[in-house]
C-alpha cells in the first residue's frame, strides 16, 4: 500500500511587492492555520517518509511553521520541486512517480487547482463519499488529505484509484481559521 497525504498551501497575503505570485507569503491567518494543521498532522496524521514540495514562498512558510509544529514526527527527507508551483494533477503523479522512490508514504505540499483536481481524479466518485464530496465542493488553504492506494510501486500511481481515508481544513481545528463571513 501507498499513502500520500496532500496539504495545500495556508492563506497568503493578497500582493507582494515583487508583484509576483511565486513570491506571495503567508497572512496572520494563514501562520496560524499552517501551525494548526502541523500540529495535527503530527498527532492525528500518518508518519511520512518524505516530503515533496512546491518551492514558491507560501508553501515554504507553510512547510516550516507545519514541520516546527509536527515535532519529531516530521519527515526528515524533503525535497523541492519547481514542476509542483501549480501543478496539474497530472504533473503531481508525474512527480510522484519520477521522486517517489523506495517510500511508502508521501506529504506534497502544493497549490490548487492541482491538489482538488488529484482527488477527484484518483478518488472513485462513489455515492455517499462525504470527504470526496467535500473536496468537490472546495479544497481550501491549508486543507490536508491522507489518500490510500493499492499499488506496490508509484509507478503504477498515474491510473490508479484510491480511497480518501482522511480530511482537515483549518476551520475543523479552529473556526476562527474558516472563511472571514463580511
Amino acid at each position: 500500500m501507498k499513502i500520500i497525504g496532500l496539504l495545500r498551501h495556508a492563506k497568503s497575503e493578497d500582493h507582494q511587492p515583487s508583484g509576483r505570485d511565486f513570491d506571495r507569503g503567508l497572512n496572520a491567518k494563514g501562520r496560524r492555520a499552517a501551525t494548526a494543521m502541523g500540529a495535527h498532522i503530527g498527532t492525528r496524521g500518518p508518519s511520512f517518509d518524505r516530503i515533496l514540495a512546491s518551492p514558491a514562498q507560501r508553501v515554504r512558510e507553510t512547510l516550516t511553521l507545519a514541520l516546527d509544529a509536527m515535532g519529531r514526527r516530521a519527515p526528515v527527507d524533503r525535497a523541492e520541486d519547481r514542476r509542483l508551483y501549480l501543478a496539474t494533477s497530472e504533473v503531481i503523479a508525474e512527480v510522484v512517480v519520477e521522486m517517489g522512490g523506495a517510500c511508502d508514504s508521501l506529504l506534497i505540499v502544493s497549490h490548487n487547482p492541482g491538489l482538488e483536481d488529484f482527488v477527484l481524479d484518483h478518488v472513485p466518485d462513489d455515492v455517499g463519499n462525504a470527504l470526496r464530496d467535500t473536496v468537490a465542493v472546495k479544497y481550501p488553504t491549508g486543507a490536508f488529505a491522507v489518500l490510500e492506494f493499492d499499488i506496490d510501486d508509484w509507478a503504477d500511481l498515474p491510473d490508479a484509484k484510491g480511497r480518501i481515508v482522511a480530511l482537515t481544513r483549518p476551520r475543523d481545528l479552529d473556526p476562527a481559521l474558516g472563511p472571514d463571513l463580511d
